[in-house]
């Protein structure tokens, strides 16, 4: 696949196989469950096999389905062990890479958006993609000031196959549930059509990756390649030069994993508080060790490198203390006023009552990791709280069912979420309390929190 397929019969049709080919398998599993064959190894295949299709049918389609697939993929640490590995590697594919566009096609793009001289511009220009993302691939160049650059080029006709699939994907959203317990898909499909508008205006990519670049400029920490040129579906930014957050993943050493888990949960809460902007992309292909002149020295000394501000949230004031408020008395104890206060932000609906203690207990678990001095994030924890929610005999599950979560909530919620995922994904030991009671409105240094490492 080379182009973006932009005909939405096309498009349509390969989305409208998946539930198609899951019923299908589904069929053939219960032939051979009545053949004798044990339940949970049909199951097993059946996802692997729904997994393989999903994902390359995703990857090759680019635009919302890609979109909807790397959003998935940071959730891959929820699934059963017996299952995630046969998904991890086609889901760590749609993290960094996708089939390329055409050099000619390329070629007519830039001419069009920078016009016929474009070629001006640049000293060099690498025709062969170095990344390709939902809506758009990236191609390595040097300016004509002789900086290099990376410039990412607007796959043409994404709108219109961003929205269509997003469509088409809510249609049997539910299908898509089976493959992450605890999560409800459809929501998530929504609130990524809402942001399409966004993601594809340059302008507003700009000016996000500027703000953070200007506030980040020579901090330790952390690093934002700043804007060098903007136009109409071209962004031409400084190039960063970096091991990619998936390559940490897939085989970093214990003192790297838990540099980069250290390093993220820092990005996710200082990010916002210096910016009043969050940064509501946080899957591994959007990140970067930056190991300096030392690539095989201290990871202590890494710093992490940010790409890709297409989607933001903006919080002028920072994230909301009242998220702050409530882990804290959760955290303390105290039932009342963690149910008065979810019930005043509208988590809890008026004509919903609740138990406060029940609340939480349901809400504990989930925040442990800012309980103690520093937590180990693993796949097994999250595996327990994906089925722990997900369970119908649970009693979270039936709370969970009777929670809200409200409009002004789910970005935050969901790059939280996403957050965590990768961290369980890095197998990551982080100092996650230190980041929330420095940055987080309203999470205070009185919390009355244990100090034993989990």
């Amino acid at each position: 696949m080379s182009d973006l397929p932009r005909k939405a019969v096309t498009r349509t049709a390969k989305l409208a196989a998946l539930p198609l080919g899951f019923a299908g398998r589904t069929a053939l599993g219960l032939g051979k469950r009545i053949g004798g064959r044990p339940a949970e190894l049909i199951a097993a295949e059946l996802q692997q096999r729904t997994a393989e299709q999903l994902f390359a049918t995703l990857g090759q389609l680019k635009g919302g389905a890609m979109k909807l697939g790397q959003a998935l993929s940071v959730f891959e640490s929820a699934l059963p062990e017996q299952i995630a590995g046969p998904y991890r590697a086609a889901l760590t594919k749609l993290q960094d890479a996708a089939p390329p566009m055409p050099v000619k096609s390329v070629h007519t793009a830039l001419a069009e958006r920078l016009g016929e001289d474009w070629r001006d511009l640049f000293e060099e220009f690498e025709d062969q993609p170095s990344a390709a993302a939902s809506i758009g691939q990236v191609h390595r160049a040097v300016w004509h000031d002789g900086r290099e650059v990376a410039v990412k080029v607007q796959y043409p006709g994404a709108g219109e196959a961003l929205l269509s699939d997003l469509t088409q994907l809510g249609r049997f959203a539910r299908l898509l549930g089976p493959l992450i317990p605890g999560m409800d898909i459809k929501p998530l499909i929504a609130e990524l059509r809402d942001r399409v508008s966004e993601e594809l205006d340059y302008e507003l990519e700009a000016r996000a990756q500027r703000a953070h670049a200007e506030e980040f400029a020579g901090d330790p920490d952390v690093t934002v390649p700043d804007v060098v040129y903007q136009s109409d579906q071209v962004l031409v930014t400084e190039w960063l030069e970096g091991v990619p957050l998936s390559e940490v993943i897939k085989s970093g050493t214990p003192e790297q994993r838990d540099r980069a888990g250290q390093l993220l949960a820092r990005f996710l809460f200082s990010g916002t508080a210096r910016t009043g902007l969050l940064h509501a992309d946080p899957h591994p292909g959007n990140f970067r060790l930056l190991t300096g002149d030392a690539p095989d020295g201290p990871p202590e000394k890494w710093r992490l490198g940010v790409l890709d501000f297409g989607t933001v949230d903006r919080l002028p004031q920072g994230l909301p203390v009242e998220i702050g408020t409530a882990l804290r008395l959760t955290l303390d104890g105290e039932a009342d006023a963690v149910h008065e206060l979810l019930r005043d932000e509208g988590f809890v609906r008026p004509e919903i009552e609740l138990d406060p203690g029940a609340v939480l207990d349901y809400l504990l678990p989930i925040i442990e990791p800012a309980r103690v001095a520093e937590f180990t994030f693993t796949r097994d924890w999250m595996r327990a709280q994906a089925t722990r929610i997900a369970d119908p005999r649970s009693p979270a599950y039936q709370l969970a069912r009777q929670l809200n979560l409200p409009p002004a909530y789910l970005l935050i919620h969901r790059v939280t979420t996403s957050t965590i995922g990768v961290l369980c994904q890095l197998g990551a030991t982080v100092r996650l309390r230190d980041e929330m009671e420095e940055w987080v409105p309203g999470f205070g240094m009185d919390s009355r929190s244990q100090d034993t490492p989990a």
